[in-house]
């Protein structure tokens, strides 16, 4: 790729409340689905890295778990992410819906425009979804707070959102791209086989067992035609893990072909997946546990 002489390259970081549609939009945006969604809020754990690159700029995202006041270790850790993120951001993209202002929306800008001096973009997302005195107001009252710039969209519904890498853009530093602009991520396909899992774990079941659950990716083989991946779906009690399998297998079956087949529109390859069913009581409150599954 062909690269501007005025090249621009940097870190934006989204954050918001769970739910609110972070991951959405990352994905839109660089055009292609590497962040896991479901409808349920806290779906998101880690911060996922992903580039959106052309020949004048690049702009590296960072998807971060949704703010949320902690109730066990494992909600901390996923503060801390939200925290450390900040300190490599060179724009924040501050990420709020129609159920704006929330105390959640409070507390994440108290965070961001008390603690940090860096440029902040206040994207109002669901615009769909807004009474439209609604969405005045809840504009005017975001650019009170002094943000650089404050748009609406739908991550879901609007077919173009070039305005706002538009905006992006204008706030980066100038500099060659840090990462090989073919590339959409640095994080491994490994790493993205297990988020896929999890996703799966979501979308297919109700109640505590998404939030009670985690995965980890044993093993991990990769041939020029197929990948052989066995992985471990841990949850915290012996009732969770007989719903989990279903009768004669058929729920841990659906969650194993619905991922296969997600891993494989990414990764291109035949996918031949295991799982297995593995138990450790409290785990979210355990930082141990929690540091032996990666989220530490």
């Amino acid at each position: 790729m062909e690269i501007a002489e005025n090249y621009r390259c940097g870190f934006a970081v989204i954050i918001g409340k769970p739910n609110v549609g972070k991951s959405t939009l990352m994905n839109r945006l660089v055009g292609e689905k590497l962040s896991i969604v479901s409808p349920r809020p806290q779906t998101t754990r880690h911060t996922v890295k992903a580039f959106f690159s052309d020949k004048e700029s690049q702009v590296i995202f960072l998807d971060t778990p949704g703010f949320l006041e902690p109730r066990y270790e494992l909600h901390q850790q996923m503060i801390n992410k939200i925290v450390n993120s900040l300190n490599d951001a060179d724009v924040i993209i501050y990420m709020t819906d129609n159920n704006y202002p929330t105390d959640y929306d409070n507390q994440v800008t108290a965070l961001i425009l008390k603690r940090v001096k860096i440029p902040k973009i206040a994207v109002l997302n669901k615009r769909d979804l807004f009474y439209t005195e609604h969405l005045n107001s809840s504009l005017a009252d975001l650019a009170s707070f002094g943000f650089e710039e404050v748009v609406s969209i739908s991550a879901t519904e609007d077919s173009d959102l070039s305005e706002l890498l538009l905006l992006l853009k204008r706030y980066l530093p100038y500099s060659p791209p840090l990462y090989d602009p073919e590339n959409l991520s640095d994080l491994p396909m490994r790493f993205f086989a297990q988020e896929i899992i999890r996703e799966q774990i979501f979308k297919q079941f109700r109640d505590e067992i998404p939030y009670s659950s985690t995965v980890t990716v044993e093993t991990y083989r990769e041939y020029p035609n197929k990948l052989e991946i066995q992985a471990n779906v841990w949850l915290e009690r012996k009732s969770q893990k007989i719903i989990f399998i279903g009768d004669k297998g058929s729920k841990i079956k659906s969650v194993r072909l619905a991922a296969e087949k997600e891993i494989y529109r990414l990764a291109g390859k035949r996918v031949k997946l295991e799982l297995w069913v593995k138990l450790k009581a409290n785990w979210r409150k355990k930082r141990n546990a929690l540091k032996e599954f990666g989220y530490v």
